[in-house]
């Protein structure tokens, strides 16, 4: 969806990631309480993983961050060997990854903590985790994501991931 939800972002399907979000979180809750929503989950997962290619920067965030949780299952370790590779493509020296490949000029502050949030649970480039928060220190868009609150909620997030990230997990799950 675009950032103000007001329709479907360019290339990209509804709901892609649902699936995944649903599996993670019902299994966090309660794995016995919540087994046939978690099968309804995984079968869609088992069903979408495999073609899912993912080239926004909030979504591969979102996936990569998703992953650290059952960091041993297929789908988890096929999206985050995807998701790096893309992050990899997306990175742009100034200090920030591009809203998507073909997007390289284009940067959100927000998203781009959603993707450090995800690196640090990945325990994966962890400089440019640094290089990024440095980036977004200083620069600004000049729109209203400078002022939204969803921009400044996710740079305490992505300067300090506290629960999102457990600490010392990050490392120890990393394949």
């Amino acid at each position: 969806m675009k950032e103000d939800l007001s329709g479907p972002y360019r290339g990209y399907g509804f709901g892609a990631l649902d699936a995944f979000d649903g599996y993670v979180s019902y299994r966090l809750l309660d794995e016995q309480a919540l087994a046939n929503e978690i099968a309804e989950m995984k079968e869609i997962i088992d069903k979408t993983a495999p073609d899912l290619v993912i080239t926004q920067d909030l979504g591969l965030g979102m996936i990569l961050w998703m992953t650290y949780f059952f960091p041993e299952e297929g789908w988890a370790e096929l999206h985050r060997r995807r998701s790096l590779a893309m992050l990899d493509r997306m990175w742009v020296e100034d200090g920030y990854f591009c809203r998507e490949p073909s997007l390289r000029e284009m940067r959100f502050a927000f998203t781009d903590y959603g993707v450090s949030i995800g690196l640090q649970a990945a325990d994966a480039m962890l400089e440019r985790v640094e290089r990024l928060n440095a980036y977004f220190e200083q620069y600004r868009s000049g729109d209203e994501y400078d002022r939204a609150a969803i921009t400044h909620v996710m740079a305490c997030n992505s300067h300090f991931p506290g629960r999102l990230i457990r600490a010392g997990q990050a490392a120890a799950r990393a394949p």
